[in-house]
């Protein structure tokens, strides 16, 4: 591949990161109370239908383990997740979603897709193994 294609493929995605991290972040917050982090880990979690480790989720949302600690802590106070040690694993912690949390994701999902959907609509077809 050529180099300025890939270099200018780079450029791409991180605009349209950029764009969609800052709509997601305007009417996720503004509607739902979320940020675009708080509504991905509500999301994967809901995704999986189980709780799961904070080292899963890490790998997943693509956070620090630090910045995830982070969220899921607001998530926490804010009673949409809560954390139980792991009783195999002393050091593991597993996050739980709330029926708070589910009802606060269900409200929030249309309006994430919405966006996404506004943001990408112009973009490129994706290859088949994103979906």
């Amino acid at each position: 591949m050529d180099e300025q294609v890939v270099v200018g493929t780079w450029h791409y995605v991180l605009a349209m990161h950029s764009k969609a991290m800052c709509a997601l972040e305007r009417e996720l917050g503004d509607r739902h109370g979320l940020g675009p982090s708080e509504f991905e880990v509500l999301d994967r979690i809901v995704h999986h239908d189980r709780k799961l480790r904070l080292q899963e989720l890490c790998d997943e949302v693509h956070l620090s383990q630090s910045a995830l600690s982070r969220v899921v802590a607001r998530l926490e106070k804010a009673g949409l997740v809560s954390r139980d040690a792991c009783s195999s694993d002393r050091r593991g912690v597993f996050v739980c979603i709330t029926p708070e949390g589910r009802a606060r994701h269900a409200q929030a999902l249309p309006t994430q897709r919405a966006v996404l959907q506004e943001v990408f609509a112009e973009a490129p077809a994706l290859p088949a193994l994103v979906r």
